[in-house]
């Protein structure tokens, strides 16, 4: 039975159902989610997408990408697509949203509502290969250059992400996915006497 995506308005309102390559093949705007995972050196984590994927194939992006699937909440939907694709368990903090519509490859267009999460990870991915070809941590000064160099190596979603936010925005979400990640101190109360 094929994946159902979740259709939303530009408010993220859902306006019902449809099946994911379909939605894909008419550019139908649905949610979906980003998952940004960083080490504790503050290197992200990309993914290299699997070959037998349907779109992007082979493409590098961000840790993790996925849709919800009907009645599930988008930050269950992530803990879920990172265990299922990148072996991982952390926890996640939404950050940002972003809405975009581009083509990508076998003339299928990508319109999303994209929620963004991330992470702090302090070991390395066990990479699912039906969906993850290689992944590797990269510096976020590096991340530019390379984009710059090869654009056409990454997704077009990871490129408009890292445009729009900017490395002073993804340096911010470093921050808040290290302040997610601390245990909170235990509070002990002063007795006067």
């Amino acid at each position: 039975m094929e994946e159902l995506l979740v259709l939303v308005d530009q408010r993220d309102r859902k306006k019902g159902c449809a099946p994911k390559l379909l939605a894909h093949q008419n550019g139908l705007l649905h949610r979906a989610f980003s998952i940004f995972i960083f080490d504790d050196a503050g290197r992200l984590l990309l993914q290299q997408r699997a070959f037998g994927k349907y779109h992007s194939q082979g493409l590098w992006t961000n840790t993790c990408c996925g849709h919800p699937r009907p009645g599930e909440r988008t930050a269950s939907a992530a803990k879920r697509r990172l265990q299922e694709e990148m072996g991982m368990t952390c926890s996640l903090r939404k950050v940002s949203t972003l809405l975009y519509r581009e083509e990508v490859s076998n003339q299928l267009i990508e319109h999303e509502f994209d929620h963004v999460f991330v992470g702090i990870s302090h070991c390395d991915p066990i990479a699912n290969p039906e969906e993850a070809h290689a992944w590797q941590w990269m510096k976020l000064s590096q991340i530019p250059a390379c984009i710059a160099a090869a654009p056409d190596t990454f997704t077009v979603w990871f490129r408009r992400i890292v445009e729009t936010t900017g490395l002073a925005g993804i340096s911010a979400w470093k921050e808040l996915a290290e302040a997610a990640a601390r245990p909170y101190p235990s509070r002990s109360r002063e007795t006067r006497q």
